[in-house]
């Protein structure tokens, strides 16, 4: 029955690939990119780190998928699952310093929900 969790975990991180990329692009990248007054190596290593994220989301909602399908071993996902709990964390962190409500940065609940869909797998 574990499959089912990490296939939504699959799902979820595809949601949040999706959000990222084609709704946090335009709204975050764009603007940074815009911005005239950033140093040129702060605007650019920040479009770097934007890009890793999109990767990264990108393996991890194959590796789920993998995972989900039985192509893989349980060991991704419990790294993954635990890597969103970081990610969400980080997520609450970085709002907080910002003072900004944390629930208005997707990242906080889309990575919560990758790391409780991995936890439910884990206890199924």
């Amino acid at each position: 029955m574990q499959s089912i969790w990490f296939a939504a975990a699959a799902l979820i991180a595809g949601v949040t690939f999706y959000v990222h990329t084609f709704i946090g692009g335009p709204r975050v990248a764009g603007p940074l990119l815009a911005d005239g007054h950033l140093p040129k190596a702060s605007k650019w290593l920040n479009y770097y780190c934007w890009h890793i994220v999109t990767i990264l989301l990108a393996a991890m909602t194959l590796a789920f998928a993998s995972v989900a399908m039985g192509w893989a071993s349980h060991d991704i996902a419990w790294l993954l699952g635990g890597l969103s709990l970081l990610l969400s964390a980080l997520s609450i962190l970085v709002a907080v310093k910002g003072g900004i409500n944390p629930l208005r940065f997707p990242s906080t609940s889309l990575f919560a929900s990758v790391a409780l869909m991995t936890l439910a797998g884990a206890l199924s």
